[in-house]
């Protein structure tokens, strides 16, 4: 099967997370390395992204981060093509940031 930006993901994890008490900052912070440790890099405060080879990567994730969701609080798990991504505009301030590059993509087979 060829590689297909229609097929190819992006996971993007955006997360409000209580941090009013100790616990609750400890729970925040093991959700965070538990993104990090995934593989997830920060895209902004509370906004994570990873890339997945289709969707069946994707369920993979979700699934673990249902499992690892701190038990108060609000996660979001949206996933957008590979095609989408290429799309997205950003700002730094008001200066438009040069367009994202996707990752190389190695094929074993």
């Amino acid at each position: 099967m060829a590689l297909s930006g229609y097929r190819l993901m992006w996971m993007i994890v955006l997360f409000d997370l209580p941090v009013l008490t100790k616990r609750e900052r400890k729970a925040a912070t093991k959700f965070r390395n538990f993104l990090l440790d995934q593989g997830f890099e920060m895209s902004q405060f509370s906004v994570y992204m990873r890339f997945c080879a289709g969707k069946e990567q994707a369920e993979t994730f979700t699934k673990r981060i249902e499992r690892e969701a701190p038990q108060s609080g609000k996660v979001h798990v949206v996933g957008i093509t590979d095609r989408q991504y290429e799309k997205i505009i950003c700002f730094d301030g008001r200066k438009r940031e040069p367009a994202r590059k996707n990752p190389g993509q190695l094929v074993l087979f």
